[in-house]
């Protein structure tokens, strides 16, 4: 499995990437992102128009595609401007958002700013209503009967996935492939312990106080099994 975080030096642009960009005007400026599935997001750049992100993978993206659809007439998230099906390899085509990843050295060198942004955007996202949902409970999570409060939940609520603001606000919410309904504390356990992976201990307090509850050590260490082993920090 790939280790997700900034392409290394000489990856090679998908094909299905370069192709959209020619085909609608743009070049690609940078790749910024390659997932554990070793998929790849390229930023595409035309000199008369805002920026675009492209995300190529080996598998589906239709679910994500779907989600972000939902989701941004709801949620600061990235629009979707196409969803490509070629040859076994998929692309969706998004707009940007105005910031960095929460990883990005801009935020890692300022951790508590970061986690604080985290906790707010979680609390944003968990004020939404479940029952408009169109989407069932988060795969990894499924059916639960001892639920705090139902949620529109991430679902994967790593730290690369939260966008900050040069304020240090959130800005908004990515990779929404996984996005569903689940209890709070599904995203709650995971966004915490990737503070700990992503900006080392001691941030943690930061993210608990943006979001406006205090740790349920029970509730985290369930969702934290359920979950799997932790990954290693995403590189820098």
């Amino acid at each position: 499995m790939t280790l997700s975080g900034p392409p290394p030096a000489g990856t090679t642009v998908p094909g299905l990437i370069t192709r959209w960009a020619g085909q609608h005007g743009r070049s690609v400026a940078e790749l910024v992102w390659r997932n554990e599935l070793g998929g790849i997001t390229a930023r595409l750049v035309a000199d008369d128009a805002k920026d675009l992100f492209a995300k190529w993978s080996p598998v589906d993206l239709l679910p994500e595609a779907e989600r972000m659809s939902w989701l941004s007439s709801r949620h600061p998230s990235p629009r979707v401007f196409d969803y490509v099906d070629e040859d076994d390899q998929w692309l969706i085509v998004s707009g940007a958002l105005p910031g960095l990843s929460a990883v990005a050295g801009r935020w890692t060198a300022e951790p508590d700013r970061a986690a604080a942004a985290i906790g707010h955007g979680y609390a944003v996202l968990h004020s939404l209503d479940p029952s408009d949902s169109m989407f069932g409970p988060v795969d990894w999570v499924g059916d639960e009967t001892d639920v705090d409060r139902l949620v529109i939940a991430h679902g994967d609520a790593c730290a690369p996935n939260t966008i900050i603001g040069d304020d240090g606000r959130f800005v908004g919410h990515v990779d929404l492939g996984s996005l569903g309904v689940a209890d709070r504390w599904a995203d709650l356990a995971i966004a915490s312990w990737s503070i700990d992976w992503d900006y080392g201990p001691g941030h943690q307090q930061a993210f608990w106080d943006a979001y406006g509850i205090e740790p349920d050590g029970a509730r985290i260490a369930h969702y934290r099994d359920l979950w799997g082993p932790a990954p290693v920090s995403h590189p820098a």
